[in-house]
């Protein structure tokens, strides 16, 4: 791809992608759209001055943890007991959120405990061991697996009558409680302004990697009555959309 001499590289989501790319240039411009914690991941050495010829946008925010959190617990009764779901094989970065969760917790007078998972019996394990948890609630981590797994995750939840935030839309869609995401479509508009920037002119490692700026909160209404819980109306208030 780089060999057909292309002004500027555009990758996605995959950090994987973007160090296919970088062994075939360490010139030609890159910038990514949608990656959690690319220092981490080595995509490029700062935030603030990523160097090279690699920038882009991340998809995390810490904030955005202390707030799955606080969700939980405007429910009545409030969640006391969060497992963070994940598979450890597809979220190289799932240290960096259970991280920031660990140091949310606290304030909130919530434990946690992470609940690495492979396979959907590990999965309904999990499931059972917090249901028998006083007050256990479920925090679903942003991950290729959880997507590709959602339905049964969300199954499983309504069966066990746990509550449950997730990262995406589309699981309070499908039945999950409630939702806190970043806005991907933002991220890829804002992309292409750095696009604009660099091909005309700027050095791609001048610009700083930015973090997500717009996120929405989805609350799913019938799933809270079937589940018996009370969303506070702080919370349906500042949700962007109630499903009903």
């Amino acid at each position: 791809m780089a060999g057909a001499g292309p002004e500027l590289l555009l990758a996605g989501s995959s950090s994987t992608a973007v160090a296919a790319l970088r062994r075939q240039t360490t010139t030609t411009p890159i910038v990514f759209a949608n990656i959690t914690d690319p220092v981490g991941q080595g995509v490029v050495v700062s935030l603030a001055h990523p160097g090279g010829n690699v920038t882009g946008f991340s998809n995390y925010d810490p904030q955005m943890v202390g707030k799955w959190l606080e969700m939980l617990t405007q429910l009545t009764p409030p969640v006391a007991h969060v497992a963070a779901l994940y598979n450890p094989a597809t979220t190289p970065y799932a240290p960096l959120s259970l991280h920031a969760i660990e140091e949310a917790a606290p304030s909130l007078a919530v434990v946690v405990r992470a609940a690495p998972v492979k396979d959907d019996a590990e999965i309904e394990a999990a499931m059972m061991s917090l249901a028998r948890e006083e007050r256990g609630g479920l925090l679903v981590l942003p991950d290729a697996f959880t997507n590709a797994h959602r339905d049964a995750i969300v199954a499983l939840a309504a069966r066990h009558r746990l509550p449950a935030v997730y990262p995406f839309r589309f699981f309070a869609a499908a039945g999950g409680l409630m939702s806190y995401s970043i806005d991907l479509i933002d991220l890829y508009r804002r992309a292409a302004a750095y696009v604009d920037r660099i091909l005309k002119g700027t050095a791609p490692g001048d610009l700083p990697v930015q973090a997500p700026v717009t996120f929405k909160v989805v609350v799913n209404l019938k799933t809270a009555k079937a589940l018996g819980l009370t969303i506070r109306p702080t919370l349906l208030v500042a949700a962007d959309e109630v499903i009903e």
